[in-house]
């Protein structure tokens, strides 16, 4: 693994986007309302969301607590640590991907800008890091995922590469979200006559860290890595006795369930589930630890 460590001051640690920490922690906001950024406080359980990030003066303020301050006050609260100890713990968050400041904020560049550089084995702490924050095995995402390096604008960055049938690669770090060409669905075939559908690869991830130690699961498997791709899916889903969806729960993704369900009775939707959540993964990283090994019957 790659462990490498820098030196972080405290005046660079309080430039680090909040916003952007917060989503390698886990937490999304809820609403967001110009500069305003708004969650469900990660420091306390509560269901309307208090905990409020101004993005423009990089700043958070817990309503129901009556804190606040800049990313090393959320911090030393967050993990009930020294500074010191927080700042080694962002060396390990934020150090595949600087400056901070030039990380591209959009998501969909265009994709003859990004050059793919090398593929290995998944290894950078802060990759895996992530991918903890996201509940997320290691040994789960090694068997289906690589490490890219790839160049965007003329610099270098590295993520998590999930590849499509055509080779064309899904990238995913706390900051971005990429894809490089040849855009396609990725299959994974087991020779089932059921088949379960997720719209990107981190819910097919999660599904497959609920189900790991189900020696049976044996169904087939496709990411569509975008909803535009439904339509090239269809053929291979519907050769498929059963079709089980694990779409997103925002309007695109019900869009597409609706229209699937009304296709004929093989389509199933799943996502009942997790349906005060965005996503299959987005309810993974917040419900209790100890329900996980309870979970692979409901899926």
């Amino acid at each position: 693994m790659d462990f490498r460590k820098q030196k972080l001051s405290i005046e660079e640690a309080k430039e680090m986007d909040m916003v952007q920490y917060l989503s390698l922690l886990g937490h999304e906001p809820s609403k967001i309302r110009n500069n305003d950024y708004w969650y469900r406080s990660p420091l306390r359980q509560e269901k309307t969301p208090s905990f409020k990030v101004n993005r423009k003066l990089n700043r958070w303020y817990d309503h129901g607590l009556g804190k606040g301050g800049n990313i090393i006050d959320f911090g030393i609260q967050y993990f009930d640590c020294s500074v010191g100890e927080f700042l080694k713990k962002l060396d390990g968050g934020f150090s595949f991907q600087e400056p901070l400041k030039s990380i591209p904020k959009r998501e969909g560049e265009p994709e003859h800008q990004l050059k793919i550089l090398k593929e290995i084995e998944l290894s950078s702490y802060a990759l895996i890091r992530y991918l903890e924050r996201r509940k997320i095995p290691v040994e789960i995402a090694t068997q289906y995922c690589l490490e890219v390096h790839y160049k965007l604008n003329a610099k270098s960055y590295y993520g998590i590469g999930f590849k499509n049938d055509s080779g064309g690669f899904e990238i995913r770090n706390p900051y971005f979200k990429a894809s490089s060409s040849p855009k396609d669905i990725t299959t994974v075939k087991n020779g089932s006559d059921e088949v379960t559908v997720f719209e990107g690869f981190m819910d097919f991830l999660s599904f497959k860290s609920i189900r790991e130690n189900e020696v049976n699961n044996t169904s087939d498997f496709v990411i569509l890595n975008s909803l535009s791709l439904y339509e090239n899916a269809r053929p291979f889903l519907e050769s498929h006795k059963s079709i089980k969806l694990y779409l997103d729960n925002d309007a695109a993704g019900q869009k597409v369930a609706r229209k699937a369900l009304s296709i004929g009775n093989k389509y199933h939707d799943k996502s009942r589930l997790y349906r005060n959540y965005k996503d299959l993964n987005d309810w993974l990283v917040h419900i209790e630890k100890q329900q996980k090994k309870r979970l692979g019957s409901k899926l």
